[in-house]
């Protein structure tokens, strides 16, 4: 769950493009992607490419539209997607667990009428979309069908009437910062990955590598990407490098070798267990552990 590359629902020729190149998840984007006018094209076009590519299916994810929005719009998109069983579901503008357990029931509902095992259709929630958002990130826990949270600045961004969310610098400002913060913790009191949002300027793959390789040391655990030339980026940035794994390496078989140690002397300094946590969690992620 490195890299999460979304693809406009309305478009065959992109979603076919993303399946072609690397990214782990492919978001068919029934949502922000798609002109209200176009809702039901894209909607069978989705049908249509998820029937077509059953051996993928795994990997091809669809992000659906908010649960309020207008004339059952969600309640038509799931009604469409899911007998095809797609990957799983992004579920945009969740203001907190409440939406889970709705997108629980409806999505119960189509499995067990389509001879879908019930339960098996993950969820990953866009948790700081809207104010109320920011204020439950950390209610998650224990929520159904979570497999993953992310976050959003600019529907954040128009939830709170600014005119901008960035500063001169091009670095997010406080409240977008924080929206990122109550993510990253929301998504460790709950379990699961914490997924860091789009950076918008695909041409600048400089800045995308400098973002990735931050938020993957404070915790993040992959990333979003609206361009297939920013997933190769990603999923490097997230892939432990060779000094890492050398380093998580030595301190594993530290520990190893001293079972009884809570504390054990490397380089000058002091380890203690949660360095030990760390170390392992670098080797799960380089395929070792």
């Amino acid at each position: 769950m490195r890299s999460w590359l979304f693809a406009p629902g309305d478009s065959e020729r992109k979603m076919a493009k993303a399946l072609e190149g690397e990214a782990d998840i492919v978001l068919l984007d029934l949502e922000d992607a798609v002109a209200p006018v176009a809702k039901d094209a894209a909607r069978a076009l989705v049908a249509g490419f998820l029937d077509a590519h059953e051996a993928a299916r795994a990997r091809l994810w669809v992000r659906i539209n908010p649960l309020d929005a207008p004339d059952d719009t969600a309640l038509r998109d799931l009604a469409t997607v899911v007998p095809r069983r797609p990957g799983g579901i992004m579920l945009p503008k969740a203001s907190g667990p409440a939406d889970l357990e709705r997108l629980d029931h409806y999505l119960s509902a189509l499995e067990v009428a389509g001879g879908i095992a019930r339960g098996s259709t993950p969820v990953i929630a866009l948790v700081t979309e809207t104010a109320r958002g920011m204020f439950h990130c950390g209610d998650y826990a224990g929520a159904p069908r979570l497999a993953a949270m992310t976050w959003g600045a600019e529907d954040l961004a128009d939830s709170l009437g600014a005119s901008a969310n960035r500063a001169a610098s091009g670095a997010y400002t406080f409240t977008y910062e924080l929206a990122r913060s109550l993510c990253l913790l929301g998504a460790a009191n709950a379990g699961v990955p914490a997924i860091e949002t789009i950076c918008a300027d695909y041409r600048d793959l400089a800045a995308l590598k400098a973002r990735a390789e931050k938020v993957r040391r404070d915790g993040y655990r992959g990333m979003l990407a609206i361009h297939p030339a920013q997933v190769p980026v990603i999923n490097a940035a997230f892939r432990p490098s060779a000094e890492e794994i050398a380093e998580a390496r030595e301190i594993v078989a530290l520990f190893a070798a001293q079972p009884g140690q809570g504390a054990i002397g490397w380089k000058g300094g002091m380890l203690d267990r949660p360095w030990l946590a760390r170390a392992e969690r670098v080797l799960r992620a380089a395929g070792e552990a």
